[in-house]
C-alpha cells in the first residue's frame, strides 16, 4: 500500500487520531498501504528541496472553479455538495498524461466495479461501460477515451491541495553485518487487529490495533518501545537498514527499495502498523524553531536529524506510529487497490471524497502537479475533499520533486456520465 506514506515529504505532518487504524482506502494501499491499510503520508509545508530535479517546476495558473456552495463539516463528497464541472474536452490533457491514465484506470477496473464507494458518488454499475471500453481502446486515442465515457464533477469548491510521495531508496542488508544494524521487522505475531463494528453499530468501519497482556487487550509497543528490542521475540527481522533516518522516512513512505551490498536491490512493502498515533515531525520541529527557512523540506530534515543524531533519534520517537514491511515480488510498488502504482499518474486521496480507482484532472500552480492523475493509493494524512498525494515513482528526481511538492489549484473528479445527474435528482427527490 501507500508507497504510503510520506509526501510532500517533507512535511511528513499531520496525524491519525487515537489509536484507531486510519481507514487505508482500501488499505493498505493506502497507503494499497491500505484494501489493505496504508502508512501516513502527508506533508504539510515543504520548500525548495536542497536537491532540485532535472525538471524543474514551472508556474501556472490553475483553472478557476466552478461556482458552488459546499456544505460545511461534510463526512462524504457526496454530502459536500456536487456541481458539474467544465466539459472533458475543454480540459489541457496532454497526450502523454493521457496514455498514462488510460493504462492506470485500465488495472483499477475490477476493483472499481466490485469495490463499495465511500465517497457515496458510485456504484460499481456505472463503471461498467467504460471499463468495458478501456480494455481494447487505442492508447493513441486515449484523450478521447476520457472525453466520451466521463464528465468533470466538483466537489464542494473544488479547492485543491496536492504534496508528493515517491517509492525511496535506501542501503540494506539482508543479513545483520557491520554498518546493517537497523532491524527492518515483519508483522509480530502478536499484533492483533479488532474490527469495532463487530461491537457497536456506531463503530462501523473502525478498527483498532493491539495486543493480548493476559486478560487485557491493550495498545501495541510505540516505536521506542520497539527499537529498544520489544519485538525480539515476535517480529521476525526481514532485513537490515544502515541508516534509521532513512528507514524511518521508508516508514513514511510505506515502501521502497534496499540497495544490498552485491549491487542487488531487495523490494519492501508496507505490511502492517502498530495502531499508534502518527505524529508529523516536521510541524514539530519548525515550531520548536529548529529548521530555518529552507530547511522544511524532506531533505532539510533529514540533514537536522544526522547532524543532532541523540535529539534526532528523540524527535523520530515522537512519532509512536511503528510501519511492518514485508518482502515485495512484483513489479513496482502497490497500493491501497493492492495494485501497483505508476509515477506521474497515481495519486493518493481519500476514500470517503473520491472513489479508489476513479481518474482526477488537477489544475495546479505548477505544472508537474497539473494534469490527469488515477487515484489508487490513500494515505494517513490524506484527508478530506480534494486533498491529494501525487505519487513521483523512484529515483533521485523522484525524491527531489515529491519532497518539495506542494500545489494549490482546483480538482475535479471525472465520473461516469449520468452519475452527477443521478445524484442530483436524487437530492431533489426526483
Amino acid at each position: 500500500m501507500r508507497v504510503l506514506g510520506a509526501t510532500a515529504l517533507a512535511v511528513l505532518l499531520s496525524a491519525c487520531s487515537g489509536g484507531l487504524v486510519p481507514p487505508e482506502a482500501g488499505t493498505r494501499p493506502v497507503s494499497s498501504p491500505p484494501p489493505r491499510e496504508r502508512p501516513v503520508r502527508g506533508g504539510e509545508f515543504p520548500e525548495t528541496p536542497v536537491h532540485l530535479p532535472a525538471r524543474q517546476p514551472i508556474g501556472a495558473t490553475p483553472l478557476p472553479a466552478m461556482p458552488a456552495r459546499p456544505v460545511s463539516g461534510a463526512a462524504t463528497a457526496a454530502a459536500a455538495g456536487l456541481v458539474a464541472g467544465p466539459p472533458v474536452e475543454s480540459l489541457p490533457i496532454t497526450q502523454e498524461s493521457a496514455e498514462r491514465a488510460l493504462a492506470a484506470f485500465r488495472l483499477s477496473c475490477g476493483s472499481l466495479q466490485r469495490r463499495t464507494d465511500g465517497s457515496g458518488l458510485t456504484r460499481g454499475t456505472d463503471w461498467a461501460p467504460a471499463c468495458q471500453a478501456v480494455q481494447n481502446w487505442p492508447s493513441r486515442d486515449a484523450r478521447d477515451f476520457f472525453i466520451r465515457h466521463f464528465e468533470a464533477v466538483q466537489v464542494g469548491d473544488g479547492a485543491a491541495y496536492a504534496t508528493g510521495y515517491y517509492e525511496p531508496e535506501i542501503r540494506g542488508s539482508r543479513e545483520r553485518r557491520p554498518g546493517y544494524e537497523v532491524p527492518i521487522y515483519g508483522v509480530p505475531r502478536d499484533l492483533i487487529e479488532a474490527d469495532l463494528g463487530l461491537f457497536s453499530d456506531s463503530l462501523k468501519g473502525r478498527r483498532v490495533r493491539g495486543r493480548v497482556d493476559g486478560q487485557k487487550f491493550v495498545p501495541y509497543y510505540d516505536r521506542t518501545q520497539i527499537e529498544q528490542g520489544a519485538l525480539e521475540r515476535s517480529a521476525e527481522v526481514i532485513a537490515w537498514a544502515a541508516d534509521p533516518v532513512e528507514i524511518f522516512f521508508l516508514q513514511v513512505q510505506g515502501s521502497g527499495r534496499l540497495r544490498l551490498p552485491d549491487g542487488g536491490v531487495m523490494r519492501i512493502g508496507y505490511a502492517g502498523q502498530n495502531g499508534r498515533d502518527y505524529t508529523g515531525i516536521g510541524k514539530l520541529m519548525k515550531d520548536r524553531g529548529l529548521l530555518g527557512p529552507g530547511q522544511t523540506s524532506m531533505q532539510g530534515i533529514m540533514a537536522y536529524l544526522r547532524a543532532n543524531p541523540e535529539e534526532g533519534r528523540a524527535i523520530m520517537r515522537e512519532n509512536k506510529s511503528f510501519v511492518f514491511f514485508q518482502e515485495l515480488t512484483g513489479a513496482g510498488p502497490l497500493g491501497a487497490l493492492g495494485l501497483p502504482v505508476t509515477g506521474w499518474t497515481s495519486v493518493a486521496a481519500d476514500p470517503k471524497f473520491v472513489p479508489l480507482g476513479a481518474p482526477a484532472f488537477l489544475s495546479m500552480d505548477r505544472t508537474d502537479a497539473t494534469g490527469l492523475w488515477v487515484a489508487q493509493d490513500t494515505g494517513g494524512a490524506i484527508k478530506g475533499a480534494n486533498r491529494f498525494d501525487t505519487f513521483w515513482g523512484a529515483g533521485d528526481d523522484a525524491r527531489a520533486i515529491a519532497g518539495g511538492m506542494s500545489a494549490r489549484g482546483t480538482a475535479w473528479l471525472l465520473l461516469p456520465r449520468g452519475v452527477l445527474g443521478r445524484l442530483q435528482g436524487s437530492a431533489t427527490g426526483q
